[in-house]
């Protein structure tokens, strides 16, 4: 392999390649023009069923299980593959083009709010549920939640690319970043060995935020990278997800926005409780 010496002056190179050199880029705003769909509900979000995407639909169907009619929200479908998040409309809720962001309407005037970790602070606060009043519970829940925003990148971006995206497999490059996922897995499962969630004997937004990168991690469901992990070593990692995945809400949030894997477990858009049913019934006719 040639050694590769970096220029004096890097340029962009279009043609580097990879599933999503047609959409990287190195710089920011739209690429058209684009108005946004606006529903009927007070959240509007826009987004795409990534883990990203499932943390803040995960919370809202929790939210709505509780009760909270405030929490209705239409979820419109960006795909990020065809450029959609350069949009102007897009842009203007959230200038750095990623999914999700969300509008939030519910009052006088209309609150963008971006980053799915704001997005679940946001509603956390905003309904008063799923995030601790108390110390140290409630430190403990914005620590775990920040350590996810922090260490998500060097899972999906890193090891995902490398492993699994990146047109040429490079050794050096997956063996860094397996080495930082298997300490990220190790890192939570030592706190779960200790604790049934990761602020404590709660369920919050700290578990939301992790569980669709790492406990999809564990469970051998992204990258098709169980095996080359070990994610067996990882028992209370596991058990905590299992948990999890068991709730309804869950099992709900994880459809919205989702475009890829079972077809049953998809629902593109979803802008009222009664499309789960919807989904439901198609899935009982076709079989």
């Amino acid at each position: 392999m040639t050694e590769y010496t970096p220029p004096k002056v890097w340029t962009w190179n279009k043609g580097s390649g990879g599933q999503f050199a047609s959409i990287n880029r190195p710089i920011a705003g739209p690429t058209h023009e684009k108005e946004l769909p606006v529903g009927r509900h007070p959240l509007q979000l826009y987004s795409l069923g990534t883990p990203n995407g499932q943390k803040v639909t995960i919370l809202l169907e929790e939210l709505l299980a509780l009760g909270h009619e405030g929490a209705e929200y239409d979820a419109w479908l960006i795909r990020i593959g065809e450029g959609q998040q350069f949009g102007s409309g897009f842009v203007a809720i959230n200038p750095n083009s990623k999914i999700p962001a969300l509008l939030d309407r519910s009052g006088p005037e209309p609150v963008r709010v971006f980053e799915s970790g704001a997005i679940l602070l946001h509603l956390a606060e905003k309904f008063g549920e799923f995030l601790p009043t108390a110390q140290p519970a409630r430190a403990e829940c914005l620590s775990w939640l920040f350590w996810q925003m922090g260490s998500a990148p060097y899972l999906g971006g890193g090891f995902g690319h490398f492993f699994a995206y990146a047109p040429t497999k490079i050794e050096y490059a997956i063996d860094r970043f397996a080495m930082e996922a298997k300490r990220q897995l190790d890192v939570l499962n030592r706190r779960l060995a200790e604790s049934e969630y990761l602020a404590g004997s709660t369920y919050t937004i700290a578990d939301m935020a992790v569980l669709p990168w790492y406990g999809a991690l564990a469970k051998g469901l992204v990258y098709g990278a169980g095996e080359f992990l070990s994610v067996q070593d990882y028992t209370h990692v596991i058990r905590w997800a299992d948990a999890l995945f068991a709730r309804p809400a869950v099992a709900r949030g994880r459809m919205v926005n989702r475009t890829s894997g079972d077809p049953a477990q998809q629902l593109h858009e979803r802008h009222e409780a009664s499309d789960f049913e919807t989904k439901t019934q198609d899935k009982l006719a076709v079989a």
